[in-house]
């Protein structure tokens, strides 16, 4: 199981909709569970988006915050996911953002041991999603960043969207050095190739999901599903790119784990 973080520029990127894309085709074996966390200091958007305000602000990271104070983290956090899925089958949650950014500096002392937990999930067997937005991946929250097996940068293929990636690209690698796996994931909107976003960038493009405004609109405003949705070019990218992003979190640990002992050697006697 894995920490995966996602990170956005200026405008909007897609941060939320593809992680959402994300959670909705992150592959699962029996047993298995995958959890989106909404931690952008900004406020999350998945409640009164993809959710339609079907529920009420009751449940969230906001609860987190009073309960870190508490000492009542980790038995709170289990009472705030949200199940996404129709079958009610609870393999794919949502841990909803902060209603009111008012509320961000209430979460500053909440964020390191909420990455530790994070970090420690697997017993559950649980992936994680993290949602950082535009500012999550620096100041109090750097370490949802920090504690992460991948961290992947969102942003369109459109200039304007690219330089804004590239600062956080160059912020990002002084940040997490080399334990962590950076790399990017671009929503094809723009002018410009992966390849060409990979040279200039210098960081690996992990997957592209294509520009489909109509398609996105389900994940990011629970817009009614268009024929075929599941299987729609967006979703099939999407599944790609879970596939791909899997692929980065074994060779990441494989990278870190320690060498096998040399082998014995056996004198004559």
């Amino acid at each position: 199981m894995a920490v995966i973080a996602l990170a956005g520029g200026l405008g909007a990127p897609g941060v939320t909709t593809s992680a959402m894309a994300l959670l909705m085709t992150w592959p699962l074996l029996e047993g298995q569970r995958v959890l989106l966390a909404e931690a952008d200091p900004d406020g999350g958007s998945i409640l009164p988006g993809a959710l339609q305000g079907t529920l009420d602000n009751s449940r969230g990271m906001r609860n987190l915050a009073v309960a870190g104070r508490q000492g009542q983290l980790g038995e709170a956090f289990w009472r705030q996911l949200v199940d996404v899925t129709d079958e009610a089958s609870r393999d794919r949650l949502v841990l909803p953002g902060l209603y009111d950014p008012a509320h961000a500096s209430a979460m500053e002392p909440v964020w390191k041991p909420l990455a530790a937990m994070f970090a420690g999930i697997e017993a559950h067997q649980h992936d994680v999603l993290v949602d950082l937005g535009r500012r999550g991946a620096f100041g109090a929250s750097a370490v949802l960043a920090q504690r992460a097996d991948v961290v992947l940068v969102v942003a369109r293929t459109t200039l304007r969207s690219l330089q804004s990636a590239q600062v956080r690209v160059t912020a990002l690698r002084e940040l997490l050095g080399q334990t962590v796996e950076l790399g990017l994931l671009l929503v094809d909107e723009g002018p410009f190739s992966k390849e060409e976003v990979r040279k200039t960038l210098g960081v690996p493009v992990v997957a592209v999901l294509p520009w489909r405004p109509k398609e996105a609109r389900v994940l990011s405003d629970g817009a009614e599903q268009p024929r075929r949705f599941e299987s729609s070019e967006l979703m099939r990218s999407a599944r790609s790119a879970a596939v791909r992003v899997q692929e980065l979190v074994a060779i990441r640990r494989s990278r870190l784990a320690p060498p096998p002992p040399a082998p014995a050697t056996v004198g004559r006697g």
